[in-house]
């Protein structure tokens, strides 16, 4: 039923001197879940955007820094450091939150 289609997640891969390309994937592995996974497990090499589209609802977004954010999330709570592979990509697009509070003295 037109409508019901799901969102698609498609990242933008640097492949060095043979340049740049939207990576293949299957139907099945386009969501964001299974796109931030495969990010963070180094299936791809140096990744440069993240774009989503729903044909059936018409829009499509850059979706660049949701992801990143995301994947900078999900290593504070693991206590992990960015993979080296996405470094470059997490400081591109989140937002280091540089503010330092400060605490009250009692």
């Amino acid at each position: 039923m037109p409508g019901d289609e799901p969102s698609v997640y498609l990242v933008a891969d640097d492949f060095g001197r043979a340049g740049s390309a939207w990576r293949e994937a299957d139907l099945e592995t386009t969501d964001l879940e299974t796109v931030i996974c495969d990010l963070i497990a180094g299936e791809y090499r140096r990744p440069i955007k993240v774009i989503a589209f729903n044909t059936s609802e018409r829009w499509s977004e850059d979706v660049s820094a949701d992801v990143a954010r995301e994947i900078q999330h999900r290593c504070d709570l693991q206590l992990s450091d960015v993979p080296s592979h996405l470094q470059e990509f997490v400081d591109r697009y989140a937002a280091q939150d540089l503010r330092q509070f400060s605490l009250r003295l009692v």
